[in-house]
């Protein structure tokens, strides 16, 4: 595989009508379990170092001219975490400032489900990557609003409460796809017969 060199874009980054620099990033995540019945409990997200410091965050970068969005996500998340996967709906959309540049940045955060990981990466050298829960990245990441994000995308996903742990979810669905009528008219209907027959049975 041939991968893209970091950095190679400055020349290209986009600003809006403020002069804030427009970033993207995303939420690498995956399912902890390897069922099919997945919850909120069951994610991990994945975090990279910065290359100046120990601090870790979501992978995230400048938007360029020529690419989507979606692809300037992607793009971001190979370059510095190393992962593929599916660029899902947007989280929001944050202002802040720079921590080296006396400028704002306008940040969109997308979640991404992993569906590959390699090594080597692109900034492999620079960075480190790490798999963390959900409440171990709350904790280590200091980006307030990479933790908003972080929060919108565990808010987004099935809750425990929401499949229930006797009965599949295909069943549930099916069930709840069912009529009312035909759910209750033939437990009635037995009932009925049920009583038909010790009568009959009392005046034999």
């Amino acid at each position: 595989m041939v991968f893209p060199i970091p950095g190679k874009g400055r020349h290209l980054q986009r600003y809006n009508d403020q002069g804030c620099r427009l970033v993207v990033g995303c939420i690498p995540y995956r399912f902890k379990s390897e069922g099919s019945e997945k919850t909120n409990n069951e994610v991990e997200v994945l975090l990279v170092s910065s290359p100046k410091s120990q601090e870790v965050m979501f992978p995230k970068g400048g938007w360029e001219f020529g690419e989507s969005i979606k692809e300037a996500g992607r793009r971001e998340t190979l370059e510095e975490a190393g992962v593929l996967g599916n660029v899902e709906d947007e989280l929001g959309i944050w202002r802040f400032k720079s921590k080296s540049q006396e400028i704002y940045h306008e940040g969109y955060m997308f979640p991404l489900l992993v569906t590959e990981e390699l090594d080597p990466w692109p900034e492999k050298n620079v960075r480190k990557r790490a798999w963390m829960t959900v409440v171990e990245a709350r904790d280590a990441c200091k980006q307030w609003w990479m933790k908003e994000a972080l929060d919108r995308l565990i808010n987004r996903l099935p809750s425990p409460d929401e499949l229930s742990p006797a009965r599949p979810a295909d069943e549930q669905e099916i069930a709840l796809a069912t009529p009312v009528e035909q759910r209750f008219v033939p437990a009635i209907q037995a009932n009925i017969e049920e009583e038909q027959d010790v009568l009959l049975s009392s005046l034999s």
